[in-house]
């Protein structure tokens, strides 16, 4: 026995997908920068040293003496003089006193009075050693140093940032379908008298 049937076919639809990618694109242009370092302050005061040279024994071993040195020496050498006379004429009175003891004092004092003193003679330096006298005062140096801060001026660069959106097209590759076909819907007979008609 035939049973009428329907008979259904279908076939899916097919799409295809077209994709441009996005595009993005990003710079960062480097920061503009400014460095100044200014120089330090540097501030040196400088005390110079001082030579203290006094020549005046030197000069006076070699006989360059001041009027003042001559007078002075004049001075003392007549006082000296003074008390060597003064004690050889003290020394000589006490002799006469006792002239009454051995001796003759007299006559003694005639020689000692008419000879010169004798004259000394020796090797010597002239000028004298260590008749230069020095003395030197350093120098002084103060430094002062002031440290500058550094000046920075920096100018920061926004990015520059470009951008392209993806796209995205959706094709249709086959259509979907439907087909129906009916089978054994009637009886022969009826498709025979269909036909005969």
């Amino acid at each position: 026995m035939n049973l009428p049937q329907i008979r259904l076919k279908t076939t899916f639809i097919k799409t295809g997908l077209t994709i441009d990618k996005p595009v993005q694109e990003i710079q960062q242009p480097k920061a503009i920068q400014h460095i100044e370092q200014p120089a330090a302050i540097l501030e040196i005061e400088t005390i110079p040293g001082q030579l203290h040279v006094d020549s005046s024994q030197a000069r006076a071993d070699v006989g360059l003496k001041t009027d003042r040195q001559r007078v002075q020496e004049f001075a003392q050498d007549g006082y000296q003089d003074w008390l060597k006379g003064l004690a050889r004429r003290a020394r000589q009175g006490r002799d006469l006193m006792q002239i009454h003891k051995k001796g003759n004092p007299v006559v003694a004092h005639a020689k000692e009075n008419s000879r010169l003193p004798e004259k000394q003679f020796n090797i010597g330096w002239i000028p004298s050693h260590f008749s230069v006298k020095m003395q030197y005062d350093p120098a002084q140096v103060n430094i002062t140093v002031k440290p500058q801060k550094p000046i920075t001026d920096a100018e920061i660069q926004k990015p520059i940032h470009n951008y392209t959106p993806g796209k995205v097209r959706l094709d249709i590759l086959a259509k979907n379908t439907l087909e129906i076909d009916f089978t054994n819907l009637f009886p022969n007979d009826i498709e025979n008298e269909g036909v005969s008609k």
